[in-house]
């Protein structure tokens, strides 16, 4: 698999007829949101605000850092939008398994819904598949019906070939979701490697295995949003355009659909 011959599919399938106007395409993506805030200078104040806008935009979750699940679960209350968190070493994972799952099992507790984890990219990259392979395991085995989410950060996995193995490895190790990035690197989320990771939930549909989807990092306007829509659709199916299988990690991208949607 080449990135020119990727590319090349990638563009003929977004030049196919498409029927749904970009106002419904805006109101359905706003249904995807994990709208997201993962900075140093966050604030209860801002996580506060953030659950309201998820609340008034009806997104699909809040996704913060652990310190701040319990405040989110609390003001999400009863809204039926999902309280996410980010845990396990992110975003670079250079935590022993240990301490990774520690992390995991207090935000939990403390409320966090899904878990957005990061895979061992030195390990992956060294060939030490099982490594990463356990760690996601052992983690999804304690997050137990809550969802996991496994970011591969696909900008470091340096080739196609490599997002693909990341994925199944992902897959076959309990993942309910993969997601392309953390939006912490030089190169985030891109339709490329998300295009290999939707070829990888198609095979394994085929099979029988049911695996959501999410985007994430650098996708802050309507123009980039819709492209991974498309190819949701076009390769998957409508089955994984609700937010149960597709997600988009944002925050200001959540601004504009709702513009977008009116």
């Amino acid at each position: 698999m080449d990135t020119e011959t990727i590319k090349k599919e990638v563009d003929a399938l977004l030049q196919s007829p498409f029927t749904l106007s970009q106002k419904e395409m805006c109101a359905r993506m706003l249904s995807f949101i994990d709208l997201t805030t993962l900075d140093g200078t966050d604030t209860q104040e801002r996580v506060s605000n953030l659950c309201k806008k998820a609340i008034e935009y009806k997104t699909a979750a809040v996704c913060v850092y652990p310190y701040y699940a319990s405040l989110v679960k609390q003001n999400l209350a009863g809204s039926g939008i999902r309280t996410a968190c980010v845990a396990g070493g992110f975003p670079a994972s250079q935590l022993t398994l240990e301490m990774k799952l520690f992390e995991i099992e207090k935000t939990l507790a403390n409320g966090a819904d899904e878990i957005d984890m990061v895979i061992s990219q030195g390990a992956f990259l060294e060939g030490d598949y099982k490594r990463v392979g356990d760690e996601v395991k052992a983690i999804k085995e304690l997050c137990g019906e809550a969802h996991l989410k496994v970011i591969l950060e696909t900008g470091n996995l340096q080739t196609p070939d490599n997002i693909e193995k990341a994925s199944c490895i992902a897959i076959d190790n309990g993942a309910d979701f993969i997601k392309t990035s953390t939006g912490k690197t030089s190169v985030s989320a891109t339709l490329e490697a998300f295009y290999v990771m939707l070829r990888v939930i198609e095979r394994y549909a085929g099979q029988g295995r049911i695996i959501g989807i999410k985007p994430a990092g650098g996708i802050s306007s309507v123009e980039s949003a819709v492209p991974y829509f498309k190819l949701v659709k076009l390769i998957l199916g409508d089955r994984w355009l609700t937010p149960e299988l597709f997600r988009i990690g944002a925050s200001r991208l959540a601004d504009a659909l709702y513009e977008g949607a009116r």
